[in-house]
């Protein structure tokens, strides 16, 4: 695990190193997997599986993947903007935005892609499984979800005022309504 300080770098977390293990004909042959989850702490998150003999290795293919399949996650005063579910495969993840100060409360692997999205206040809760993996994959769907008010009001042209209830567009107007 390896935390960057400096701008324009990206955060990373090992989630999870599996060991493998193949029967060949002198014995075991032994091999490692990786999950590995990259942020930038400004709204881009990642996640990235690399396989190779060593773990130094396969932490590096992983955060090679997970740095190309980074996504946009709107951040507003470091939570999220409104509940959002995720589903993996087994794993459902429920993110519920928090007020300032409560910090991140989640397990290790929601947690690790929470600080790796920038985001500081946010409750979460995980259902179905606990499996590292799939818990991550099912956070980063609940993230790929998110929407701001703007693009909402953006999606139903709309101003985000109309989206708000301030004013209300005028009704249109039918020939059956009109008589």
């Amino acid at each position: 695990m390896s935390q960057s300080t400096q701008p324009g770098e990206l955060l990373d977390r090992v989630v999870k190193i599996k060991r493998c293990a193949a029967v060949v004909k002198g014995g075991r042959r032994f091999s490692f997997a990786a999950m590995v989850v990259v942020g930038d702490g400004k709204g881009r998150v990642g996640w990235g599986y690399g396989k190779a003999n060593e773990v130094p290795p396969s932490v590096n293919k992983g955060q090679k993947q997970a740095s190309r399949s980074m996504i946009d996650v709107p951040v507003v005063d470091g939570t999220i903007p409104h509940q959002v579910w995720g589903h993996f495969g087994a794993a459902k993840v429920l993110l519920i935005p928090a007020g300032a100060g409560t910090g991140i409360i989640a397990g290790q692997a929601v947690r690790s892609v929470c600080e790796a999205v920038g985001l500081h206040d946010i409750l979460t809760k995980s259902y179905g499984t606990n499996n590292p993996v799939t818990l991550v994959k099912a956070t980063i769907d609940a993230l790929s979800k998110l929407r701001t008010r703007e693009q909402v009001a953006a999606l139903r042209g709309l101003d985000s005022a109309e989206l708000m209830g301030a004013t209300a567009p005028a009704p249109v107007k039918t020939a059956a309504a009109a008589e």
